[in-house]
C-alpha cells in the first residue's frame, strides 16, 4: 500500500513552505495554521483574494511570484502544486535537497506522504486516506465524520486531558491505567453529558471510575 504508515507531525516553530496556486486554492496554508503551523512561507502567482487574506495572519509570509529553490532553505514541510511535470519534479528534488519532506499535489513520485482528508473537533483530528486511490472517497468519509463529528468533541476531548493528567499518577501502572480507560469510557455518554453542558459530571464519573480504590474521586 501507497503512504502506508501514518504519522501526524508536529509543525510548531518549523519553516512550511506552500507553492504554487492550486495548493493555496485547496487550501494548505490554512491547513498547516490549523494544525499549528507558526512560520508558513506561500509562494504563488494567484489566487489574489486568498493571498490578501493570508497576508494578514501572524506568522505567514507571501510572495506573489514564482518559486525559487532558495525559497525552500530552512524547510521541514513543503507542499506544492504545479501543473508541469518537469517542474513538479524540479519542486521535490530542491526540497528533498534540504532535507525537507514534500508532498507535491497530483504527483506520487514527488511526494514523501500522503495529505490526507481531515475533520478537525478541537484536539481531535480524524484524517482519511486511501494510498493516492481515490480523493473522491476520502473526500466522501471526510464529510461524513464532519456530520457525524459535532462541536461537542472538542469539548470532549478537553475533559479527557484534565482526567489523563489528574488521575496519571493515582495509577501509576500504564497496563491497570489502560485496561480502567477502556472500561470507563463511553462515547455515546461522553457526547451527550458534554452536548448538554454536563461536562464537570463527565469529568467526576471518569474519575471515579478509574480511580476506583483511591479516594480522590470529586470533580
Amino acid at each position: 500500500m501507497a503512504f502506508g504508515y501514518p504519522v501526524m507531525l508536529e509543525v510548531t516553530d518549523r519553516r512550511c513552505v506552500v507553492v504554487g496556486a492550486d495548493a493555496v486554492r485547496e487550501g494548505k496554508p490554512e491547513g498547516l495554521l490549523a494544525a499549528g503551523a507558526t512560520d508558513v512561507l506561500v509562494v504563488a502567482d494567484a489566487p489574489a483574494d486568498r493571498l490578501a487574506r493570508l497576508e494578514g495572519i501572524p506568522g505567514v509570509r507571501v510572495h506573489r511570484r514564482p518559486w525559487r529553490p532558495a525559497d525552500l532553505d530552512g524547510a521541514a514541510l513543503v507542499l506544492a502544486s504545479s501543473r508541469d511535470a518537469e517542474e513538479r519534479a524540479a519542486l521535490a528534488r530542491e526540497a528533498r535537497a534540504r532535507g525537507a519532506l514534500v508532498n507535491v499535489m497530483d504527483d506520487v513520485s514527488a511526494c514523501d506522504f500522503a495529505a490526507p482528508s481531515v475533520v478537525r473537533r478541537g484536539e481531535l483530528v480524524v484524517a482519511v486516506g486511501t494510498g493516492g486511490a481515490s480523493p473522491a472517497l476520502a473526500r466522501a468519509l471526510r464529510e461524513r465524520f464532519e456530520r457525524e463529528l459535532g462541536p461537542e468533541w472538542a469539548e470532549v476531548v478537553e475533559v479527557l486531558r484534565e482526567v489523563r493528567d489528574r488521575t496519571r499518577a493515582l495509577v501509576p501502572s500504564l497496563r491497570v491505567r489502560a485496561a480502567r480507560w477502556r472500561e470507563a469510557l463511553d462515547l455515546a455518554e461522553a457526547q451527550e453529558l458534554v452536548r448538554t453542558g454536563r461536562a464537570a459530571e463527565l469529568r467526576g464519573r471518569l474519575v471515579a471510575r478509574i480511580t476506583a480504590d483511591r479516594t480522590e474521586v470529586e470533580p
